[in-house]
């Protein structure tokens, strides 16, 4: 009988130790995601777990008063030098080490199941850890959610994509990584810049030969200039084309005048949203000098957040600002 007690003790021992230690671990938001998704653990726990304090101080009474008891026990069987070193043997290893262990990694797992003998103690110590929990909740107020930069939410995805257990996917995981850090770049990172941009002179008049030559650039939407590409005043697009009679007639009889221009410094989130609200395609990019500088479409910034190329109608080439590096490489080689 002595023994049944003893372990009975170890035991309530551990629960209480590994209880507060797992139950206390889980943060409330988390825990609340988790039932948003339908989680019905996470809900078990949550109905104890919302009460922070009353939960802490509810444990860590139970857990004092049980050790405090198995000592006590102890010392009636025998001297009281053996039986502390034995109570402090037992509590050390199956009341506070492995139950902690255990508790820390299965938390959810444990704490579910577990549950409704925390209620029970929580019904039985109220008129004890009530007070206290009050007095904690009016000095410390609500628990602080766990709020995450976004360099952590991007090294958490890339860590659960890694994960062999993750339902994160690389695809998915690329897309997630784009959108989070889209918002941090400008527009002369993303644009095509002026030395591989194709555009026409409004005055030129148009042919079966010219339409071809442009569709080789690989762009369907043309900007169009007046003089030079400094002064442009619209957007050619090709489409437009089929089926009209645009032999020998000048470019500008077919150009969309309604552009907008950006500074090349503006953030892509920014453009982004005024790509939305102006409902166009392709902007012309300028510097503070209102100099051209290239242009970004809406592919652009979709490629960015997607993280791979979106080829136009007519491509030929992917990345062109990779295009346009290599020829200024080239240029400086043959200087």
């Amino acid at each position: 009988m002595d023994y049944v007690i003893s372990i009975l003790l170890v035991c309530l021992s551990a629960l209480f130790s590994g209880l507060t230690l797992g139950l206390m671990s889980l943060d409330t938001y988390d825990l609340k995601r988790k039932i948003d998704i339908g989680d019905k653990k996470a809900a078990k726990i949550y109905s104890v777990r919302k009460k922070g304090n009353l939960l802490l101080c509810t444990l860590l009474f139970g857990n004092v008063a049980v050790n405090a008891a198995l000592s006590i026990y102890l010392g009636s069987l025998t001297s009281g030098f053996i039986a502390g070193a034995i109570a402090t043997g037992l509590i050390l290893v199956f009341g506070e080490i492995l139950p902690q262990a255990i508790f820390s990694r299965y938390a959810i797992e444990f704490g579910s199941k577990t549950v409704w003998l925390v209620k029970i103690f929580r019904f039985v110590l109220y008129p004890v850890v009530a007070p206290l929990a009050l007095i904690l909740d009016r000095l410390l107020g609500e628990e602080i959610p766990t709020i995450y930069t976004k360099r952590e939410l991007m090294k958490i995805i890339e860590e659960h994509e890694d994960s062999t257990d993750s339902h994160v996917d690389e695809d998915e995981e690329k897309i997630v990584l784009g959108a989070l850090s889209f918002s941090d770049k400008f527009v002369y990172e993303v644009m095509t810049p002026r030395t591989v941009v194709t555009a026409i002179e409004k005055d030129e008049l148009l042919s079966d030969e010219a339409i071809e030559k442009l569709k080789r650039s690989g762009k369907s939407r043309i900007p169009v200039y007046d003089d030079k590409i400094d002064n442009v005043i619209g957007i050619l697009f090709l489409r437009n084309l089929l089926g009209t009679d645009y032999k020998n007639k000048p470019v500008e009889q077919f150009v969309e005048k309604n552009i907008l221009f950006i500074n090349e410094e503006k953030k892509l989130d920014e453009v982004f949203n005024l790509f939305i609200t102006s409902k166009q395609h392709l902007f012309i990019v300028v510097d503070e000098f209102g100099g051209m500088e290239g242009v970004i479409s809406i592919e652009d910034i979709l490629e960015e957040i997607i993280g791979t190329e979106i080829v136009d109608e007519f491509d030929q080439h992917a990345d062109m600002r990779a295009v346009a590096e290599k020829r200024a490489r080239d240029r400086k080689i043959i200087e």
